[in-house]
């Protein structure tokens, strides 16, 4: 068993894992190959089952050239559990439900839902917290026709791909 960590340290080393968490979202639905990889250590393992299974480099390239595609991507994250091993190694599971927009072979467009969990393995070197696996495990998939009329009419302001997302445009935000 290990010894009992810092509370202060555990409570900033979650932040920093939750915040890789977020970045790899972020990095995903932006189509932010930089920020995508950047939550992973150099020699980090990846799992995606049949669809990838390797190294963080060819995931990420894998992952943006089939995201690509897509007229639209959210990715949510749900329940988050990061146990600690040890002041340096912590293992987590992380609930997702990812919203693809995608075309059907008969050119409509369709929502494609997948949801499920990321199991990892975290560790901190020098000073910083990285994903050194990850193995995505699918609980359910539903594919529907598109149904956002709403949308379409001009109803509202929608989101981008990067750089043109309004969460890009810091300078345009300051202004506001």
């Amino acid at each position: 068993m290990m010894a009992a960590m810092d509370p202060i340290d555990r409570l900033t080393s979650w932040h920093a894992i939750y915040d890789l968490l977020c970045d790899y979202m972020r990095g995903q639905d932006r189509l932010d190959p930089v920020l995508h990889r950047s939550v992973f250590h150099d020699d980090a393992t990846t799992d995606y089952g049949d669809g990838w299974r390797g190294d963080a480099d060819g995931f990420v390239a894998f992952a943006q050239r089939v995201l690509t595609p897509h007229h639209a991507n959210h990715h949510m994250i749900g329940q988050v559990r990061i146990d600690f091993e040890s002041a340096d190694t912590a293992f987590g599971e992380v609930y997702f439900q990812a919203f693809h927009r995608t075309e059907s072979e008969a050119g409509e467009e369709e929502d494609l839902w997948v949801s499920g969990r990321y199991v990892d393995r975290y560790e901190r070197r020098a000073g910083a917290w990285k994903i050194a696996h990850r193995s995505e495990l699918v609980d359910w998939v539903r594919t529907e026709p598109a149904a956002d009329g709403l949308m379409k009419a001009g109803h509202f302001p929608l989101g981008a791909r990067a750089p043109h997302d309004l969460s890009c445009r810091r300078e345009e935000m300051r202004v506001r």
